[in-house]
């Protein structure tokens, strides 16, 4: 009796694991920011897409290939020529996120690593296409119109490939040893020109001033030479007592200067 027991059992949980096993096998989850397509066996990639969820499928015939719609960052660095033949390095960086509803063609005609297979490419081609347009100094000066330009094309390429960008951005940006060492050539050669401008105006304001100076002096020493002419030696005397009444303000101010009475001692009372 309690071996039938025992063996009824067994049975019951035999048949529960395999249950539980083929429950399992018929669940799938798909996580927040994830589509799923499903590949069926008998009727290939369904065009359906699956959003996010538990959901059910048949085991072994149904097989699902999630997807992350979310937004990913990739840097794209890319070696070209400017219009004036010059060796530019560029670094892209793209936001990128796959259409939803184009997930079953994506994984038809591209794959799941379509990000390896399609951003590198039509990332070099728009670039090079885009920098070919401007010179090297336009590349600097009009970097967001570089970059817009770029963001532009490289959109309209994307969506072709069922890719959505949210952002678009030239992140670095170098020219070849020749082009950085004639830029600072240049530099210095402005720097040194804007000092010697400099020194030349310096030089023909002091020259003005020497000149205005020289003509001051001039008109000064006419002036002298007017008055003696009138006032005779009277202006003299006149600025030698004016020269002898500031000579005595200044000594009477120091504190080291002693006047004596004339013709008196004042020292002890010692008789002359």
């Amino acid at each position: 009796m309690a071996a039938k027991v025992f063996e009824s059992i067994g049975k019951f949980g035999l048949a529960l694991a395999v249950a539980g096993g083929v429950v399992n096998s018929a669940l799938y989850n798909v996580d927040a920011g994830h589509r799923a397509v499903i590949f069926d066996r008998f009727r290939g990639v369904q065009d359906i897409v699956v959003g996010e969820g538990t959901h059910f499928l048949i085991p072994w015939v149904q097989k699902p290939i999630i997807f992350d719609c979310r937004s990913r960052p990739r840097n794209v660095p890319v070696i070209t020529g400017s219009k004036d033949l010059q060796n530019v390095n560029i670094t892209l960086r793209i936001l990128f996120r796959p259409v939803a509803s184009q997930l079953p063609r994506i994984f038809t005609s591209i794959g799941e690593d379509y990000d390896e297979r399609v951003l590198p490419s039509i990332t070099t081609e728009i670039l090079k296409s885009v920098v070919a347009r401007f010179d090297a100094g336009e590349l600097i000066t009009q970097r967001e119109l570089v970059s817009r330009q770029v963001s532009d094309d490289l959109t309209e390429r994307a969506a072709t490939f069922g890719l959505i960008l949210d952002d678009v951005s030239l992140t670095h940006l170098t020219f070849g040893k020749e082009f950085t060492e004639a830029v600072e050539a240049k530099q210095v050669a402005q720097q040194e020109a804007e000092r010697a401008r400099f020194v030349v105006e310096k030089a023909e304001q002091q020259k003005k001033a020497a000149i205005i100076s020289a003509e001051g002096d001039s008109k000064a020493a006419e002036l002298i030479a007017n008055s003696l002419a009138t006032a005779g030696d009277g202006l003299i005397e006149l600025r030698k007592l004016e020269a002898a009444e500031d000579i005595a303000y200044q000594l009477s101010r120091s504190r080291n200067i002693t006047y004596l009475p004339t013709g008196q001692s004042v020292l002890l009372q010692l008789p002359q």
